[in-house]
Order: C-alpha cells, then structure tokens, then sequence
C-alpha cells in the first residue's frame, strides 16, 4: 500500500468516527437540554409536542420525523449520504438513551449550568459531524434543497422552517423558554468554531479546487459546499 493511499485511508476513518461520535454526541445534547427543562430548539419543541400527543417517546419522534422529512428530499432530487442516513437513527437512539440514563433535576442551579453544557455540546458535536463531510442531516437537507429549488437563501428558507415547526411544536406542547434563545443565539457561533477546529485536512487536489473562483456566489449552496450553513441536523 502506498503512503498515499494509507494516509487518504486514515483520513476516511478519522471522518467516520467523526461522523459517529458527533451524531451521538449531539443526541445526548438533545437530551440533556430536555432534562434542564428551560426551553428546547425549534425541532425539538416540534418534537416534544409530536411526543406529548402521540405517546411515542421523543427519540422515536425524532426518527420518525428525520424520516418523514428524508422522503421530502425525493422532489427536491437531493442525495442522502451516509452522514444523512445515520442521523435519521442515531439522534433518536441516543437522546432516548441518555434520558433513561439520567434524572430530571429540579434545583435552578443545576438546570442552568446543564443547559448552557448542552448548547456547547450541541456546538461541538455540530462541528464534528458536519466536517465528517457524509452528507447533511435529513432537516439540513430540506433546507439547502428548499433554497435551491427556490433561488431564496439559504438563512431566509431556514428561519422560515425553523419557525414554522416552533410554533407548530408549541401548539402541540413543546416547551419554549430561555434556552430556546440561547440555543438561537449561541449555536451559530459555537458551530463555527468547532468547525474550524474538528475540519479534517483536505487532499491536495481539493485544496486546489477549492481555490478556484465560483461564479453565481449569491445562488444557495449545499451544507457540504457550505458546512457553516448546516447548523442543525
């Protein structure tokens, strides 16, 4: 075997852990900032909501709806990697288990240092799952297809998701709070700097095309173009 196919070999693994080690981390994120009862991201009140009504448990709506929302992805002609199929089971199956393994705390002092704990940690699990560079999640998907098939951008088609499934998820039950705000205002920095950090060194020959002038700079570009516009799976 040759150094070079070693080394493009030790960087596909260094993806794939990433890439799992992310989606784990970020289920656990998911979960924690549930257990602190001060407000959930926009998905998650949607899903906290589905959950309360359906009596399925949030892990499961999770999956389920990173399903529902992958087959929105067939008329947008979007392609699902490896990154996009895992996320659609690990987010669930590790936010139910990190809930079965921890209690509900009531006391303020510790539900405040857990939420700001979880919002970095959902950062940093961004960081290492995007740069993984498999694909974007099933809901990051739907809004790089939804700009594209648009022409709006990529932040305008993201808002108005996000709201959208806020306000249904609060309809339904879904828990809004001070971490919701938090999580707003925070996540965007934190994900940028934990991709700087997590990215995977690029091959000589990507590192070429990426220096190459783009025209049509203002048209939306996909999550793996773009991994700072995926800040959420």
């Amino acid at each position: 075997m040759s150094a070079s196919s070693a080394s493009e070999g030790g960087r596909v693994a260094r993806r794939v852990v990433q890439l799992y080690v992310g989606l784990v981390l970020y289920g656990s994120s998911m979960a924690l900032q549930l257990r602190a009862g001060l407000g959930l991201d926009p998905w998650d009140v949607f899903h906290q909501g589905v959950s309360e009504r359906v009596g399925l448990s949030i892990g499961t709506v999770v999956i389920i709806t990173g399903a529902v929302v992958l087959l929105l992805w067939i008329p947008l002609r979007q392609r699902p990697g490896l990154g996009t199929v895992s996320n659609v089971v690990v987010l669930g199956l590790a936010m139910d288990a990190v809930l079965a393994l921890t209690p509900e705390p009531r006391a303020l002092a510790i539900r405040v240092p857990l939420l700001i704990f979880a919002v970095v940690l959902n950062g940093a699990a961004t960081g290492l799952y995007i740069s993984a560079r498999f694909g974007p999640g099933p809901r990051d998907g739907l809004m790089t297809g939804l700009g594209r098939r648009t022409g709006r951008s990529i932040r305008l088609v993201r808002t108005a998701i996000e709201v959208t499934v806020l306000a249904v998820g609060f309809l339904l039950g879904g828990s809004i709070g001070v971490g919701t705000v938090l999580y707003a205002v925070a996540i965007g920095p934190l994900s940028q700097f934990f991709l700087r950090i997590f990215t995977v060194p690029a091959r000589k020959t990507d590192r070429l095309r990426d220096t190459v002038p783009q025209r049509d700079t203002d048209r939306p570009q996909t999550a793996e173009t773009r991994p700072e516009e995926a800040l959420s799976p």
